[in-house]
């Protein structure tokens, strides 16, 4: 009896399934031969179907704006995109078209954002919440907006040391502002409150007895960030009810404070079995808030996410080819694939994050527990855990046959070119891979086209001093 790869995948998960099926043998993703992108670009490559990002964006309001007229409840709905997520113009530009809000985190998004004002792609009206440090480079940044138009920007503190440096530079000049407020981590993790944001314990005291002192300083907003997300466990929705208590208190004493900012992303599908009930989450967190808020006699906040992965991350993928198998001992099989893991997923070996793997042909194959290789030296590039019992299985094959074994790596849309440094220097000097952008165009139809080619000799060694 052959048990087949497409036997095993049946046998464990539904399949198909959203933006995963089989055509004539070769996997599609969202509807897309890769197959024929294959033979068209080669690999390895990477993809961005920017279809996606829409989808995503609009499941995410719809559901909001359905828990709010459910339950009743007196805000509104803000959807931000993390621009450091993904800073791609083709990524932020798909996002934009669906009229989203944006955060920034360092000074040099500023810059971005005025060249895509100066290009149409938003207006000064757009929300603008901003993150991370602020270096006097990034806060001068952000005034200058508040002076060219830009009325909904939030300069959130991440310290109670910001504020007089804020100050300092703004010299009376009008501006909202937001508090960060510290979550304690969870237990597993190396520390035990996160060092950004403030304590939640001084926080109404650092209003009433320094934030006052500036009456040219709007406190709109309250953030809270949880580091893993969005999740049904009673950790996080022990830090949620922490931050919504602390917004009610707050409230009662600054009537200007209107907005909750909710933190920390959805998660998104990780491997084929993935479940997760958005409608629930957002159900519950609406109808806690408006609840606490109805106890206590204060008016519900209008709600801002700030979704970066949950936006980006589900659109991407990159392909290999599997140049070589080796059968180092008994038990061990590799399969080699021809480019570095360590400089195209980053996050798999940096942080242990969990990628959709998947053949993209030989399904009707027998099936076979491998370790995936990159081409670099080192001896932390390969990837050798999976959802099947942390395992990887994929189909046997012959070296002698005539086409190889392709696989892809999904759903690899959020952070990876930024961690790995894209058009940088890599591992190894092993190219980055060639860029490509899946859209459709007005009638519906699929449009592809290189971003990027894969980077040359010249572009590495000019970067590391060896041009003329």
């Amino acid at each position: 009896m052959k048990n087949t790869y497409f036997d095993l995948v049946e046998q464990t998960y539904y399949f198909p399934q959203e933006g995963f099926d089989l055509h004539e043998g070769y996997l599609t993703f969202y509807g897309v031969s890769l197959k024929y992108l294959i033979q068209k670009y080669g690999t390895p490559f990477r993809l961005m179907y920017l279809p996606r990002i829409g989808e995503q964006i609009k499941r995410s309001r719809n559901l909001f704006n359905r828990a709010i007229k459910a339950s009743n409840y007196k805000g509104k709905y803000h959807f931000c995109y993390c621009t450091k997520c993904c800073h791609f113009h083709h990524v932020i530009s798909a996002a934009l078209k669906h009229k989203v809000n944006l955060e920034t985190s360092s000074s040099f998004d500023i810059d971005l954002i005025l060249k895509l004002y100066e290009k149409g792609q938003l207006d000064k009206s757009t929300a603008l919440v901003h993150n991370g440090y602020k270096t006097d480079d990034y806060i001068k940044k952000i005034l200058n907006l508040e002076k060219v138009g830009f009325k909904n920007s939030i300069l959130v503190l991440d310290s109670m040391n910001e504020l007089s440096r804020i100050a300092r530079f703004a010299n009376n000049q009008k501006l909202k502002i937001g508090l960060r407020m510290a979550i304690d981590e969870e237990p597993q993790s190396a520390y035990y409150t996160s060092r950004l944001g403030i304590r939640h314990t001084e926080m109404v005291s650092f209003y009433q007895n320094e934030v006052k002192k500036y009456p040219h300083f709007e406190l709109k907003m309250l953030h809270f960030f949880v580091d893993s997300g969005i999740k049904d466990s009673l950790y996080y929705w022990g830090e949620f009810q922490k931050a919504v208590a602390l917004y009610i208190e707050l409230k009662k004493i600054c009537p200007t404070l209107d907005s909750l900012n909710l933190g920390g992303g959805f998660p998104i599908r990780s491997h084929l079995g993935f479940e997760y009930d958005y409608e629930y989450m957002i159900r519950e967190i609406i109808s806690n808030i408006k609840q606490s808020c109805s106890n206590e006699g204060v008016t519900e906040p209008h709600i801002f996410t700030e979704f970066g992965k949950y936006t980006v991350g589900e659109s991407g993928a990159i392909i290999f080819e599997v140049i070589e198998q080796k059968q180092q001992n008994d038990t061990e099989l590799w399969y080699i694939v021809d480019n570095s893991l360590m400089n195209t997923i980053p996050d798999a070996w940096s942080i242990h994050e969990k990628f959709i793997l998947l053949p993209i042909n030989k399904w009707d194959h027998d099936y076979t527990r491998v370790n995936i290789g990159g081409i670099s030296c080192d001896h932390s590039d390969y990837y050798n855990s999976e959802d099947f019992n942390q395992q990887i299985l994929l189909p046997k094959y012959a070296s002698t046959e005539k086409e190889p074994l392709y696989l892809g790596f999904f759903h690899t849309g959020a952070y990876q070119d930024s961690i790995s440094g894209y058009g940088g220097i890599k591992h190894c000097l092993i190219p980055a891979p060639r860029h490509v952008i899946i859209d459709r165009d007005a009638t519906g139809n699929f449009v592809d086209y290189v971003y990027r080619n894969e980077q040359t000799v010249d572009d590495m060694l000019h970067i590391l001093g060896y041009s003329k």
